[in-house]
C-alpha cells in the first residue's frame, strides 16, 4: 500500500486580524519555500484602477510641479544669474558648440571632415579664430560683417544625403539674422544653393572671380543675391567684373 499523503489545510483564522497582518513573517526554510509560494490576484473595476493610478503618481507629479515653481522663483529672485552656459550640450556629428548668443560678437561655424562621409568646409572667408576640437572637427569664428562660403556635403551607404553651399554675412549683435545648421547664432544668407551640379557651378563662379584678382569675400553682397536668384530660376548668372567691383567700393565709401 502506498503511504497516505497528508493534505494541508487552511490556517485557523486569527483572533486579532489587524495585529496578524502587521506582524512580520519569518522566512520559510529552503525545503518549505515552494509550499508558501503563491500569487494573489485582485479584480478591480476600471474606475477603481484609475483612482489607484492617480493616488500612486499624483504626489510625484505635484512634487515635480512644486520643484519647478521653486526653481523659477529662485531665478526671478536673482536676475543676474546666467540662464545659459557658455557651451551647449554635445551634438550629433559634432562636439560642444558655443551658446546662441556669444559674448564676443563672433559668428561660429562648426566644421567636420570625415573623408567621403561628412565634409563641411569653408570655401572663402577670413576667420578671426580657430578652435580645434579633434582631428576631425574644428570651430571657426568670424567677426561681424565678414562674408564667408560654407559648403556641406554628406553621404551614406545609399548615396548623397546633402550637398549645399551657403554664402553668409556675419551679423552685428542685435541685428536680425537667419538660422543655419552648424552656424551660431546665424547670419544673413546671401546665397543658398543645393544639389552638387549647381554647387559646382557656384564654386566655378567663385574661381572666376578670384582669377581676376578679387577676393571672393570682398565681392558686393548684391552680386551673391543675383547669383542665387538666377540659379534658382535656372539661368546662368552674369560674371562679376572689375568695373562692378570698383563701383561697389566707391558706393560703400559714400554711404554712411
Amino acid at each position: 500500500m502506498t503511504a497516505r499523503v497528508e493534505k494541508r489545510g487552511f490556517a485557523t483564522r486569527p483572533a486579532d486580524p489587524e495585529q496578524w497582518i502587521k506582524t512580520a513573517e519569518s522566512p520559510p526554510r529552503a525545503s518549505e519555500a515552494s509550499a508558501y509560494t503563491a500569487r494573489l490576484t485582485i479584480d478591480v473595476t476600471p474606475e477603481l484602477r484609475g483612482r489607484i493610478k492617480i493616488a500612486a503618481f499624483g504626489p510625484r507629479r505635484h512634487r515635480r510641479r512644486h520643484a519647478a515653481r521653486a526653481a523659477v522663483a529662485r531665478i526671478s529672485a536673482n536676475p543676474r544669474r546666467p540662464h545659459m552656459t557658455g557651451t551647449a550640450a554635445p551634438r550629433v556629428r559634432g562636439g560642444p558648440m558655443p551658446s546662441a548668443l556669444p559674448l564676443d560678437r563672433m559668428t561660429r561655424v562648426e566644421l567636420t571632415w570625415i573623408e567621403k562621409k561628412i565634409e563641411y568646409w569653408i570655401r572663402f572667408g577670413q576667420a578671426a579664430n580657430e578652435q580645434i576640437i579633434d582631428r576631425r572637427q574644428r570651430i571657426l569664428s568670424f567677426r561681424p560683417n565678414t562674408v564667408f562660403a560654407f559648403v556641406r556635403w554628406a553621404a551614406n551607404d545609399f548615396g548623397t544625403i546633402i550637398s549645399r553651399i551657403d554664402i553668409v554675412r556675419a551679423v552685428e549683435p542685435g541685428e536680425a539674422y537667419q538660422t543655419l545648421p552648424f552656424v551660431r547664432p546665424g547670419g544673413e544668407i546671401l546665397l543658398k544653393i543645393e544639389g552638387w551640379p549647381k554647387v559646382e557651378d557656384v564654386l566655378r563662379h567663385v574661381d572666376a572671380i578670384e582669377a581676376i584678382g578679387i577676393d571672393a569675400d570682398a565681392v558686393s553682397p548684391d552680386h551673391w543675391r543675383h547669383v542665387h536668384n538666377r540659379m534658382t530660376a535656372g539661368h546662368q548668372p552674369r560674371a562679376y567684373t572689375a568695373e562692378q567691383h570698383r563701383a561697389f567700393l566707391l558706393r560703400d565709401k559714400v554711404q554712411p
